[in-house]
């Protein structure tokens, strides 16, 4: 038979069969399963997730503070509304859990159990329990129970400690207090809770335990119907979050099942079914007259013909669309930078890189991998920054693009062009010649040329100046979000040039800085963005202070001191020199003394006020500017490094926000990322 002809066979036939034969959902059933212990077969792990004899863990178990997020789904999906009946089932899960802090001044954010019609959910760290995505609030659906471990005015949170039931938003419908019943989240021990909803009394009932017996009153009892909520297909699971925390979230164990639904056939005892297998009742044929099948056939010859036409066309107009609205949402995104620097051509880009090639790798920064482009057509060479996913990667992409295209400074990266073709989203810079001030500040000895005293001098001016323009001098002011050394470049000349603007953002001067994600790099981020997450033009100078340390001292803000486990903090080491009146004595090794005393005096002792744990006592980048051009006076700074006091409590001291940072085992790998999508 020509395979045209069996194509055509094949469809009639499948149409016929599946007219025939009932619909596979045609009466929904009621699922059940228990998991005392957890495998990889029944579930989906995402993020962080993973799972550890027989316990699942959700969020990464580190000694040093980080941001995680992680997901575990069951595999099946869940009928939760029978449209035949019309009837929406009820549900009931129990299961056990623990939330441990490897560091007992850390602690944050929480975890949740949910119900998606997605069984992809996989959102931000920190206050977004994993459950959305922190620049898309929106996108994700979900009914979720949360265990907030962590106070979030920006969510509404009534406290540290509260169960909540939310819908599509984590800022809950209705919280309680689960000390009322002498349970704490953070305790550490084995929790036991219960979640009830039925869909006939509309009402969500949450029970909490440190023992395997249900109490007789709820923690949490919310009076809502689900039934808009749970649609007829759905995914169940949990989801948890740190955000600069060594909180670890454990799923010990799991049960559910949903009832409700009335069964329309007879059952058959199923044999040898494990306790983590879905009960599905089997189908039993039933058999009809020759009459009756000889007029299902005819009606089936004359409706599946039709049928595959219009399943065809409803293809055909789907694809047709699609590609219509691309095409659509590509030229609006062209329209909106038009005006602003060239548009490459994807082909033009992939050639200059060498088809994107390893060996033209001379970067990496929190949009994505940075190439070596050589321009064949124009003999010129720049810089492509080219993301690592297309749609993770889209929000950074937009973000450094309508920035830094408006920017026009001296001591800025220039960007060339952009490209959004063959799904990639591709920033074309100028090629800066001698790397990133973290590359020349500490190569290997021999491997190239040491940064002197002028040039260090006049890298510390140039980002003054540059941070000066985008704080003060812009017509909306700019916080960077991730000052360090590996995003201050070197042109030929080694002037500073700061680029890498992903995680920047914009804020009308006039107005306070909104709470954002934190972001950054671990080392450089200011005390009071740690414990608030607020982005100001403060938490800049704080990490400028510290590349003006590092410039100064040739060290690194962590490092393992030689000969020794324990981590030094740079800032505490240069105040700790400070304080016994030998400061000079921080100056770069290396240097061998070819510097002008009063200079390096003048240079860490800017470093340092800019670093100061108080944000109040810190200048301005104008003021800094102004100081090392010799046209102010050097701030005063105190022999003792001052104190911290935060009006809540701090998650971490001052020295495990810069010094505890255990997985820098290396020189060469002394900071640890914090990067939010």
């Amino acid at each position: 038979m020509a395979p045209r002809k069996l194509l055509v066979f094949w469809v009639v036939f499948m149409s016929l069969f599946f007219f025939f034969t009932d619909p596979p959902f045609a009466s929904a059933e009621n699922v059940n399963f228990d998991f005392p212990c957890f495998n990889f077969r029944n579930l989906t792990f995402l993020g962080d997730s993973h799972i550890r004899n027989g316990v699942v863990g959700l969020t990464r178990e580190l000694t040093v503070p980080s941001s995680s997020a992680g997901t575990v789904i069951y595999n099946n999906p869940i009928k939760f509304f029978d449209p035949e009946a019309n009837i929406t089932a009820s549900f009931s899960t129990r299961f056990s859990f623990s939330i441990t802090n490897v560091n007992p001044t850390s602690y944050g954010d929480g975890m949740s159990f949910f119900l998606s019609p997605n069984n992809r959910i996989l959102g931000s760290p920190g206050g977004y329990l994993g459950l959305v995505n922190s620049s898309q609030l929106t996108k994700n659906k979900f009914v979720a129970i949360e265990f907030d471990t962590r106070l979030d005015l920006h969510f509404k949170d009534p406290n540290d400690n509260h169960v909540g039931l939310d819908i599509e938003s984590l800022t809950s419908i209705k919280t309680a207090d689960p000390i009322l019943q002498d349970v704490e989240f953070k305790s550490g021990n084995s929790i036991t809770a219960w979640i009830d909803y039925k869909n006939d009394q509309e009402r969500l009932k949450v029970y909490l335990s440190y023992s395997s017996f249900k109490p007789g009153k709820p923690a949490l009892s919310v009076d809502i119907d689900l039934s808009e909520y749970l649609k007829e297909v759905m995914y169940v699971g949990f989801s948890a979050s740190t955000e600069g925390s060594t909180e670890v979230h454990l799923i010990e164990n799991w049960s559910f099942h949903t009832f409700g639904f009335v069964p329309t056939r007879p059952r058959l005892q199923p044999h040898n079914v494990s306790d983590t297998d879905v009960v599905v009742s089997p189908r039993i044929p039933v058999s009809g007259s020759t009459n009756k099948h000889h007029k299902r056939l005819g009606l089936g010859l004359g409706i599946a013909g039709p049928a595959f036409f219009c399943v065809a066309l409803v293809v055909f107009g789907y694809v047709s669309v699609s590609k219509w609205m691309n095409m659509r949402r590509q030229k609006s995104f062209k329209a909106e930078v038009i005006a602003g620097p060239r548009e490459f051509g994807y082909k033009e880009l992939k050639s200059a890189t060498g088809g994107f090639h390893s060996s033209r790798i001379i970067g990496h920064g929190a949009f994505g991998t940075v190439y070596k482009a050589f321009f064949v057509s124009s003999g010129t060479i720049s810089a492509v920054k080219r993301s690592k996913h297309s749609h993770e990667g889209k929000t950074e992409f937009l973000s450094e693009l309508s920035i830094i295209a408006g920017l026009r400074h001296k001591n800025l990266v220039q960007l060339q062009g952009w490209s959004v073709e063959k799904g990639e989203l591709l920033l074309v810079y100028d090629f800066m010649p001698n790397g990133s001030l973290e590359k020349v500040l500490y190569q290997e000895s021999g491997q190239g040329t040491l940064l002197d005293w002028y040039h260090r001098l006049n890298v510390a001016v140039g980002l003054a100046s540059v941070l000066t323009y985008l704080h003060q001098e812009c017509e909306q002011q700019v916080i960077h979000r991730d000052i360090k050394t590996g995003n201050v470049l070197l042109d030929g000349n080694f002037n500073a040039r700061l680029g890498d603007f992903g995680l920047a953002k914009l804020m009308d001067h006039d107005k306070s800085p909104v709470s954002t994600l934190t972001a950054g790099t671990m080392g450089y981020l200011a005390p009071e963005y740690l414990q608030y997450g607020k982005a100001t033009e403060k938490t800049d100078v704080f990490s400028c202070g510290v590349v003006i340390l590092e410039v100064a001292c040739g060290r690194r803000p962590i490092e393992r001191e030689p000969g020794s486990l324990k981590m030094v903090n740079l800032v505490d080491w240069v105040w700790g020199l400070h304080s016994e009146g030998r400061i000079i004595e921080a100056a770069d090794k290396r240097l061998n003394g070819e510097f002008k005393v009063e200079e390096m005096r003048k240079l860490l002792l800017v470093g340092l006020s800019c670093a100061n744990p108080d944000s109040a006592e810190r200048p301005t980048m104008r003021r800094v500017l102004q100081i090392l051009s010799n046209e102010a006076e050097l701030l005063g700074v105190p022999r003792v490094k001052p104190s911290l006091s935060f009006s809540s409590g701090l998650p971490l001291s001052i020295d495990d926000i810069v010094s505890d940072c255990e997985e820098c085992s290396s020189p060469t790998s002394s900071m640890c990322e914090i990067i939010i999508n």
